[in-house]
């Protein structure tokens, strides 16, 4: 991509920082989106809940790219923390498609955060962008969180949903918890260790969204995940090895559901999710295996 004007919502997320910082360090321009006044040209007020962007601020952006919404594991899921997670997407995003939809030149691309929870429950059934949403909370967030974005697409723009998998980062996400557990000797599966995870190098996320960005005629649902799902004991195995430290301490599935009730299911569930679409497209990953990925991080 020439260099370019890209505005960026959840900037000071894990992946968003990331995304920041490799775009910055090869020339482009990038455009913050903040929740208080914009302190000069590189950033942009908004409000997602409220449904509020400064529209001015997105002028000139080449692309958008929405990675915005309150974490999935930050907190126990009560009802209330339920509606922040979907409000901070739904509505965050459905505000960022209207503004980009209003522009008099709007951006030749919108990429909008989604999530690999779009299937739901898979088993040992690999899934790829042409299934179906799957049923519970977070599939039925997913399916919201897309057709958000339906007023950037009516518009003509090409529109790229990203539905990520477990990032494997010492920063943040899942494996934030699991390093410091694993370097102590606490590591261990969780649950029968059964269930599939697919995982992805934050490398690789933040090289997938560029790829995306930069290829003219990609739109759609894309899966951000290895090639290679593997199940949560392979993973903690994978773990050890790469830690040299031993995996000892599994936490039973009643232990988990006690601790943090519905979301369990989603961190006991299997999901073995494939991205078809971004390997047919040429994208190659650094780091395909799950060792490579826990040294990159």
């Amino acid at each position: 991509m020439e260099r370019s004007r890209i505005a960026v919502a959840g900037a000071s997320g894990l992946i968003g920082k990331a995304l920041v910082d490799s775009l910055r360090a090869d020339g482009h321009e990038v455009v913050r989106l903040v929740r208080r006044a914009a302190d000069g040209p590189g950033e942009v007020c908004w409000d997602p809940e409220g449904q509020y962007v400064d529209t001015a601020g997105l002028a000139g952006c080449d692309a958008v790219v929405n990675l915005a919404g309150a974490g999935i594991g930050d907190h126990r899921w009560t009802d209330a923390y339920k509606r922040r997670i979907r409000d901070s997407r739904v509505l965050g995003t459905a505000a960022l498609a209207k503004a980009v939809a209003a522009l008099d030149e709007p951006p030749r691309v919108f990429v909008s955060g989604s999530a690999m929870g779009f299937y739901g429950e898979t088993g040992d059934r690999a899934v790829d962008e042409d299934a179906p949403a799957g049923d519970g909370f977070l599939p039925s967030l997913c399916v919201e969180w897309e057709e958000a974005a339906a007023p950037a697409r009516e518009a003509g723009v090409r529109t790229v949903f990203v539905r990520t998998g477990l990032v494997v980062a010492r920063g943040g996400g899942a494996w934030a918890r699991l390093f410091p557990l694993f370097k102590a000797g606490l590591g261990g599966r969780l649950g029968d260790g059964r269930q599939y995870w697919s995982f992805i190098a934050l490398h690789d996320e933040v090289a997938a969204i560029r790829f995306l960005l930069d290829t003219d005629g990609l739109e759609g649902p894309f899966n951000l995940t290895a090639p290679e799902p593997l199940t949560n004991r392979e993973i903690t195995a994978a773990m050890a090895r790469v830690l040299r430290r031993p995996a000892l301490f599994p936490v039973p599935a009643a232990a988990l559901q006690v601790a943090l009730g519905e979301m369990a299911g989603d961190v006991l569930g299997s999901q073995r999710v494939v991205p078809k679409r971004l390997l047919e497209s040429g994208f190659t990953f650094a780091f395909p295996g799950i060792e490579d990925a826990i040294r990159a991080a």
